[in-house]
């Protein structure tokens, strides 16, 4: 996690659209947007130090899935203390299920609303990952 500063908050999307809107939403409160539009950028930026605060993830990329990234992610010790939130547009109760249980700490379904990714984000940063 950062140190000290503005927190840091990797978003994974191929949509540069929703990249740019992430990153004007997160600006307002004070929080940097580094973004990946897909598993290779996201990779080497986790690689990389510090981890970011917080990852945002969508599930459909174009190189592997979000959910494959995730499970790598979970398999390392090394982003055992580092959350991640789901941001995807498959809101089916059993993908949203089969996030949570491959090691998410939460799962915002697209289109959402501005306040609630804000508050998310806030929250996940402030709370750290779920303890199962």
């Amino acid at each position: 996690m950062a140190a000290e500063g503005k927190r840091r908050v990797l978003v994974v999307d191929d949509d540069p659209e929703l990249q740019n809107l992430v990153k004007i939403l997160l600006d307002r409160v004070s929080i940097d947007t580094i973004p990946a539009l897909n598993v290779a950028e996201a990779v080497q930026i986790l690689r990389g130090k510090p981890l970011p605060d917080l990852v945002l993830l969508d599930l459909m990329l174009p190189d592997i899935s979000g959910l494959e990234l995730l499970r790598q992610m979970r398999a390392k010790e090394a982003f055992d203390h580092l959350p991640v939130v789901i941001l995807s547009a498959m809101a089916d109760p059993k993908e949203i299920r089969e996030g949570l249980e491959m090691g998410a700490d939460r799962y915002l379904t697209k289109p959402y609303i501005a306040h609630n990714l804000i508050k998310t984000v806030q929250e996940v940063i402030r709370t750290g990952r779920r303890q199962k």
